[in-house]
């Protein structure tokens, strides 16, 4: 099948910001966009170096991502979908912006710094009527789409356990780097440190597996790091409507982690296993039988590129939502809404509803609390 690349612009992820190339990556692992247009930096200077490193001409690199919305739904070639890969406030300006203007939006997690920003993005994104993709990336792996789908048709009976957790060590110091900058400071990454940056990951996962939200949960929330002003470290307790019982540990603190990310979900007839640094293995456990390793196989082909055998991971998961993005917004022009597994707008609020439970709970000395959906 030809495809036409789509015109991707970008907003942030100029130079220095790993999450901007791994963007660019994705967009064109499978030859679905192009990037033609950006406003990639804070400053005119790192700005035009930043576009002139990606191969956006001159005259569509902008100062500022208002205006270059304004201009780019003017142009009769302009952008058709656009990447917001800045730090957290800027978010919800960012894509209200382009929503506003028409535009499809690719944005990074988590959707917004504040839930009531998330709302009101809702209702934004509701009256524009375009597509709305929330770069959870994870969901988009073969093995974890293989475990919700075990799941959802009864492999592991009655769920009774989800346990997820996603550890890392980079921020065991004060490093000093512009990436650890603004994920510590409260007014650009939002109140929420590591469950902002790590833990609506984890979150998102385990809803996209399970398929269950929580109905409360308690929240012990610290700042190792002396002056830290964002928690570092987080240790959740979730309960579901079900009975069910979860756990949720995030950290930026644990020297030796790089990125933990695991996932294990037990029901009454079995349960699964699953961790980011063996992406393609997902463990079957069924109880009394011997565990079964799960490998790419017919089931999950469809999201991979190269033979089994031959290691895919992160860069590929974050294209699997890429060319699935392509699909929506192809679909979109021609009138045909498509329905993917790709997360959203929903996901992005879920994900600040459960920032602001955490945050709730963790000021009420860990207290139960109710998560506020809707």
């Amino acid at each position: 099948m030809t495809h036409t690349p789509i015109r991707l612009g970008m907003v942030g992820g100029g130079k220095g910001a790993m999450i901007g190339e791994v963007h660019r990556i994705a967009a064109r692992l499978d030859n679905r966009f192009a990037l033609v247009a950006g406003a990639l930096s804070s400053t005119p200077e790192r700005n035009a170096e930043s576009a002139a490193a990606c191969g956006i001409p001159p005259e569509r690199s902008y100062d500022d991502f208002a205006g270059m919305a304004r201009a780019e739904a003017a142009r009769p070639d302009g952008i058709e979908a656009v990447a917001i890969c800045t730090p957290n406030h800027l978010h919800f300006p960012a894509a209200r912006a382009f929503l506003e203007a028409g535009i499809p939006v690719i944005c990074d997690k988590p959707m917004t710094s504040t839930l009531e920003d998330a709302r009101a993005l809702a209702t934004i994104a509701e009256a524009a009527g375009v597509p709305f993709v929330l770069t959870h990336n994870y969901s988009a792996y073969p093995q974890l789409r293989l475990a919700r789908e075990m799941v959802a048709r009864g492999d592991l009976g009655s769920i009774r356990l989800v346990q997820v957790e996603y550890a890392q060590d980079w921020l065991t110091e004060d490093s000093g780097s512009k990436q650890a900058a603004w994920r510590v400071d409260p007014a650009r990454a939002g109140a929420g440190g590591s469950i902002g940056d790590i833990g609506t990951h984890a979150y998102q996962l385990a809803r996209f597996v399970s398929g269950m939200l929580p109905e409360r949960l308690a929240a012990d929330l610290t700042s190792f790091v002396p002056g830290r002003r964002v928690d570092d470290n987080a240790q959740v307790m979730l309960r579901y409507a079900s009975g069910a019982k979860g756990a949720l540990w995030c950290s930026q603190v644990a020297p030796g982690t790089e990125n933990g990310l695991k996932l294990r979900v037990y029901g009454d007839r079995g349960g699964l296993e699953w961790a980011h640094e063996t992406p393609e293995t997902l463990w079957f456990t069924p109880f009394g039988q011997p565990a079964q390793k799960l490998r790419r196989g017919a089931q999950t082909m469809a999201g991979s590129r190269v033979p089994p055998g031959h290691p895919e991971g992160y860069l590929e998961g974050f294209a699997n939502l890429y060319a699935e993005a392509a699909e929506v917004i192809r679909a979109y022009q021609a009138g045909t809404p498509l329905q993917t597994l790709l997360p959203g707008i929903r996901d992005g609020v879920e994900g600040l509803e459960f920032i602001d439970a955490c945050l709730r709970s963790a000021r009420a000395d860990s207290a139960w609390v109710e998560v506020h959906h809707g």
